[in-house]
């Protein structure tokens, strides 16, 4: 694996757009470590960061010793860092940092309650990710790290719903225009809202039809082709399809969960993986990605489930109403106890209303994790992590809270690294159209009430759209790349065998109870595969990647 650490030199990844014509063209002359290094001898570090646009990841040593770090506002690119006695080192990725003794327990324990390991944490001690929107100052042995942006949010108050779509869809056409290399323009395309507003705009753009890629599966509830083809068709897009298979997911665990820089368990990694290296045997090089839409203009479920909750802040008598729903009886009578059940749910704040959802805190930490390792981690770290984020989005009401919460924990920790990962597995580059900082300042300006309209998610967006997507995607329910991997591994079994070893395997190293993997597989697996195949396929990831790069590891 072919990684840089940079310890007193520079580094810079992704497409940073430099404000004024002087730090374009020395970046285009020289390089964009030559514009960063202009830049921060004329502004401070939180300003410097701030004065710069697109994708980005530096790490600069400046003449007098100081280090300067920065990640882009959505952490699209990564970078690490470690400070030990012989200064602060970077990297873009963690592994070439750590080393294998360093594995963290809190670590493991973070990743089996996000299904990821959350920025600044990574599975090494003592080796950080800056996290999205933040900068890092290094200077006489001291490490300060800030965010030099935190979303704000002011809606318009004048503007028409002709006016705001008008300007939308020119915003559009511009982020789209702006990721296109020169090359053949490719796009995933699930057949959701923002992978088919993408392949029809980067049509559109480009004068010539888009390649579009496309994942099926063979299994009920799952698939999602009929939909692309509907949007390939509409667009007319030079349309490629694959249908990922058990045997697949066989041969390509093991080097999809290899080839991150620390367990990662977002499943829809494998199918991404799989549409990337179709595009690049296509001749692609760059391919661009819809993700971020949900997210800027309010396309998930629980932004209208919590936002119902959300009513409940408004209420009188709270103490009355609580009282209520605490009885006994309010609970057990039909009717009367979904009127308790609401009350009990909402009176919990933000965001901790949203952990009865977790899938760990619901199987019950005792339950599944070993004794020994329980003992190694604290069960509060994640919720104080979570209340953190919450706590320093400052404005906005309840909607756009949450969307600029998932910006971190969604998009930054979860999503992105999925789509970069896998792309650059295929050896594909990949573009967010959709997470231009155009469209990002237009989400900040558009009202909460056009992103979720009473209970209607994206009303903004499909409204604007209209007319250019088809009909049936607009009205069609979300689903995207999902992987029917519990279904699968109950009915495969050359699957059922590679999840069962790294099961297994998590249990020989004293992280998973033994019963509870014997139940895994003999009884809650076969009832509700869909569900207990999440906990599998994170357990699975996680284990194939410490054989690869931490054999040893034992609690």
């Amino acid at each position: 694996m072919s990684m840089n650490v940079h310890s007193n030199k520079k580094l810079s990844t992704g497409s940073p757009r430099f404000e004024g014509q002087e730090l374009q063209e020395l970046a285009r002359q020289q390089g964009d470590s030559a514009a960063w290094l202009a830049l921060l001898q004329r502004a401070a570090p939180a300003e410097a960061a701030r004065q710069v646009q697109g994708s980005f990841a530096v790490g600069l040593t400046r003449e007098n010793g100081e280090v300067f770090l920065a990640v882009d506002r959505f952490a699209v690119e990564s970078i690490c860092y470690r400070v030990d006695d012989d200064g602060l080192h970077f990297a873009s990725r963690a592994d070439e940092l750590g080393r294998a003794e360093d594995i963290d327990p809190q670590a493991i324990f973070d990743y089996l309650y996000f299904h990821v390991i959350p920025a600044p944490r990574t599975i090494y001690r003592d080796v950080f990710r800056l996290p999205a929107g933040h900068y890092a100052h290094y200077a006489n042995g001291k490490l300060s790290i800030a965010p030099h942006w935190v979303p704000r949010f002011e809606p318009a108050r004048e503007a028409s719903f002709e006016q705001l779509r008008d300007e939308f869809r020119q915003t559009l056409r511009e982020a789209v225009a702006t990721q296109l290399d020169g090359g053949k323009p490719g796009c995933f395309l699930s057949g959701g809202t923002d992978s088919s507003t993408v392949a029809g705009t980067a049509a559109q753009v480009s004068g010539r039809g888009a390649a579009t890629y496309s994942i099926g599966f063979e299994a009920e509830g799952y698939d999602e082709m009929a939909y692309a083809r509907i949007a390939a068709k509409h667009f007319k897009t030079e349309h490629h399809e694959y249908y990922v298979t058990p045997q697949d997911l066989v041969r390509s665990v093991p080097e999809v969960a290899a080839w991150y820089d620390q367990p990662f368990g977002n499943s829809s990694a494998l199918p991404a993986f799989y549409c990337a290296r179709m595009a690049r045997e296509d001749g692609v090089t760059k391919i661009l990605a819809g993700d971020g839409g949900d997210e800027l203009f309010g396309g998930n479920t629980r932004y209208a489930k919590q936002k119902v909750f959300g009513v409940y802040d408004n209420l009188p008598a709270h103490a009355l109403l609580e009282g209520f729903a605490g009885q006994a009886w309010a609970q057990a009578v039909p009717g009367i106890s979904k009127v308790a059940s609401y009350i009990n749910q909402a009176k919990v704040g933000m965001p901790a209303r949203m952990h009865t959802y977790n899938l760990l805190e619901r199987l019950g930490m005792d339950e599944v994790l070993g004794a020994g390792f329980l003992q190694r981690i604290d069960r509060a770290e994640p919720r104080r992590h979570q209340q953190a984020t919450w706590d320093q989005l400052k404005s906005g009401d309840l909607v756009d809270r949450m969307l600029a919460y998932d910006w971190r924990y969604t998009l930054a920790d979860c999503d992105l690294p999925k789509v970069c990962g896998t792309t650059r597995l295929a050896g594909l580059n990949v573009g967010f159209p959709m997470l231009d900082d155009r469209l990002l300042a237009f989400s900040a300006r558009l009202p909460a009430g056009y992103k979720v309209r009473g209970l209607k998610l994206r009303w903004f967006f499909k409204e604007a759209l209209r007319g250019f997507l088809p009909d049936e995607i607009i009205t069609k329910k979300k689903q995207g790349f999902g992987l029917p991997f519990g279904v699968w591994a109950h009915r495969d079994a050359a699957l059922q065998k590679l999840a069962r070893e790294s099961v297994e395997g998590l249990v020989e190293r004293g992280i998973i109870r033994a019963d509870f993997s014997q139940q895994l597989f003999s009884s809650y697996l076969p009832a509700h595969p869909g569900y207990y195949g999440e906990m599998i396929w994170i357990s699975m990831m996680l284990e194939q990647w410490l054989r690869r790069h931490a054999p040893a590891y034992r609690i």
